[in-house]
């Protein structure tokens, strides 16, 4: 009689039989099935694969040599010899919500660990333990974090693509019979192959994601009867992952969640780790990049200082140039001490004009990268990864520290343990421009897994030290958005295109599973650096408010109109941020003819936001309907208010007029039916409007 196993709760649960030998049996994912064994204990018959029983196949992580045909989850070998792995005597421990299965190949010399852990948010999790009990070095080739079954019949997968400034660009693949495989050996999430994915299946459709930062591996994989398994983990390079005896691999940890809200839900309350143990209000942030550059003159950052108070600004972050002698990105990464030609009596004074207008501070650091051309290079060449033999490869003019040797970590540590330990620093725009190339020892193997683990490794040594200090991921822009480093940080620059058209597509990709309040999204400057497009400051604040909400341009170079606008764009956002920012509040639709829609809600108010990206095909635009958990409270409501006074309509109905001026109420229910009949936007502009119950109306409607 098998014992039955369920992980996971509600209509989100992973339903496993573990068998005499082998690897678990996949027997339900969805609702927990019963303990009973009756017809799980059924053996199943085949015709095509030449064995009297059919070996299992939706089986989670599974191994080959013994029947299974399919894509290998897990392989590896000793010196050539046990390339099989058939694990037994499986027990079971649970404790809360983390369930471990544990068993072991005599044969092979190889132990197991299956770690699952529940989370509040309904998300799974599920990484693999490894452990060498053997006499001999063994070489682990693959193992997959975790295997998610998905049901038989047509299936399709939402991945992300792009490039830098164009992340997350969802794309829509239906299977076919053969295995659908991505693969990342950038050395980073990468801004084309973001190791997530969103499975839309006849029976259940749910997302997958991998919590880790360095290369990566996706495989669905169709088995004998139809149904597929989607396996996730790392990749590694050519004998990267060589156990010695008693040695272990741990896998990164794989997720499996229903929908959107219950990833958002799950990087909220899971998996980031707060200042103090929750998320203060996300602060208006101003970043220097765009503005200057690398040319810091005290007297006018002071001076922009000054103006981003003015405006509200509640957070001003000094980008690269602060350093070294950093006058372009040609030199001194590596050289982490204070420029003294540009800032004579240190960071200080800066830092206290800051502090003393109210704002938090913030400083950019790019610790993993050095330049040739630096002090550090000069001193200490061998710490760059490198291969002997093999050219270093530049990148941005940039080499890859060494991170995984104890001198080199020592040395970055220190560096920016001194900047912080010294100024009232609140928060490091943590970046990494390059992706990794050559990434080899002193003892010419690959080193990217352990590289990206040291990466965390600094991380944390920089969180534990300091708190109280938040960082912020930037790889290129969105380069590095994972809950690997998530676990770590509060923040992701979602892009460095900062133009608003394109932020529209980047940042519906992203929120599928990224929260709105840690995703940077920051109004910049018109013309755009990236882009050279001219949009309005209207529309540019549109498209960044309902994120964490962000300035990219000096200050001072704005005046008048302009300079007033983004004030009261400002204040509407902080009047809104509790609603934005809140627990399940947001919500996003498909885009249609051009035009986007997204928006928060609770049973007080709405903020909707609608967008026009290219100009629309259509006669005109259909009404604009809301998720049915937005409008099931039902009850008499009505548009509050409207931003920007004037919208850029083409052209508006009598009747439009009124329903904008508040003059028309309508029962909630309505708006996931019937829908706002909304005017035509111009294309590149956009309205935020905010939706109010009747004071009074009858709230059934």
């Amino acid at each position: 009689m098998k014992t039955i196993v369920s992980i996971g709760k509600g209509a989100f649960a992973l339903g496993l039989s573990l068998p005499d030998s082998g690897m678990p049996d996949i027997i339900s994912f969805g609702k927990a099935p019963s303990s009973d064994p009756t017809l799980v204990d059924i053996e199943r018959s085949s015709r095509i694969n030449g064995m009297d029983d059919a070996v299992p196949s939706s089986v989670l992580l599974p191994t080959g040599g013994m029947g299974f045909f399919g894509w290998p989850a897990i392989a590896g070998h000793r010196a050539g010899r046990d390339f099989i792995l058939q694990f037994s005597d499986w027990t079971v421990e649970q404790t809360g919500p983390v369930t471990l299965l544990c068993a072991q190949d005599a044969v092979a010399g190889m132990a197991i660990t299956l770690r699952f852990e529940v989370f509040s948010s309904g998300v799974i999790g599920l990484s693999t333990e490894l452990k060498n009990i053997g006499s001999g070095d063994y070489n682990l080739d693959r193992c997959m974090a975790a295997s998610f079954p998905v049901s038989a019949g047509a299936v399709d997968v939402l991945s992300f693509t792009g490039m830098w400034g164009r992340e997350f660009q969802i794309r829509r693949e239906t299977l076919g019979n053969g295995l659908w495989s991505q693969e990342s050996r950038r050395g980073r999430t990468s801004h084309d192959r973001f190791p997530m994915l969103t499975i839309e299946a006849p029976e259940q459709s749910f997302g997958v994601a991998l919590g880790w930062s360095g290369n990566h591996q996706i495989a669905i994989d169709r088995l004998d009867d139809g149904r597929r398994l989607v396996h996730l983990g790392e990749l590694f390079e050519p004998g990267e992952t060589i156990l010695a005896p008693g040695e272990s691999y741990r896998s990164p940890v794989a997720y499996a969640g229903p929908d959107r809200a219950a990833f958002h839900a799950f990087v909220r309350d899971d998996l980031m780790h707060w200042p103090g143990g929750s998320m203060a209000p996300r602060p208006v942030t101003l970043n220097t990049w765009e503005g200057n550059y690398f040319d810091h003159q005290m007297v006018s950052l002071q001076a922009q200082a000054t103006s981003a108070a003015e405006l509200g600004i509640e957070r001003f972050v000094l980008d690269d140039g602060w350093f070294g002698k950093r006058d372009d990105d040609t030199t001194s990464l590596g050289d982490w001490d204070i420029d003294a030609r540009k800032y004579p009596d240190g960071l200080k004074p800066l830092v206290d004009h800051v502090t003393g207008l109210g704002m938090q501070f913030g400083i950019w650091f790019e610790p993993e990268m050095v330049n040739p051309v630096s002090e550090l290079y000069k001193a200490h060449p061998d710490w760059a990864l490198q291969v002997n033999g093999r050219p270093l490869l530049l990148s941005r003019n940039q080499l890859v520290l060494d991170l995984t040797r104890p001198e080199v970590s020592d040395y970055l540590f220190g560096k920016i343990d001194a900047v912080l330990s010294h100024h009232a620093v609140s928060y490091i725009k943590w970046d990494m421009n390059r992706d990794l190339t050559h990434a080899g020892g002193r003892d010419g193997k690959a080193k990217i897994s352990a590289q990206t683990r040291a990466v965390y490794a600094l991380m944390d040594r920089v969180r534990s030290a300091h708190p109280n200090v938040e960082i912020e991921s930037c790889a290129s822009g969105g380069g590095r958005i994972d809950y690997g480093v998530l676990a770590r940080t509060h923040r992701v620059w979602t892009s460095d295109c900062t133009d608003a058209l394109e932020r529209l597509e980047i940042q519906r990709g992203a929120s599928v599973f990224v929260p709105p309040e840690v995703l940077g999204s920051h109004v910049s400057a018109s013309p755009n650096h990236q882009t050279d497009r001219r949009l309005t400051l209207d529309f540019r604040a549109v498209v960044a408010l309902a994120y964490h909400l962000g300035v990219e341009l000096n200050p001072l170079e704005l005046e008048g109109e302009e300079r007033a606008a983004l004030k009261s764009w400002i204040a509407i956002h902080k009047r809104l941020r509790p609603l934005l920012h809140a627990p399940g509040a947001n919500f996003s639709k498909e885009p249609r003819d051009g035009r986007y829609v997204w928006g928060a809600a609770d049973d007080k108010r709405i903020a909707l936001f609608v967008a026009q990206g290219p100009q629309m095909v259509g006669e005109q635009p259909e009404p604009v309907t809301l998720p049915l958990q937005v409008t099931r409270p039902g009850g008499r409501w009505k548009i509050a208010a409207v931003h920007p006074a004037t919208p850029n309509f083409i052209r508006i109905s009598e009747g439009q007029k009124r329903l904008l001026a508040g003059a028309v109420t309508f029962d909630l229910a309505d708006l996931g039916t019937v829908g706002l009949p909304l005017p035509m936007l111009r294309p590149e502009s956009a309205i935020l409007l905010e939706l109010e119950p009747v004071e009074g109306g009858d709230h059934h409607g």
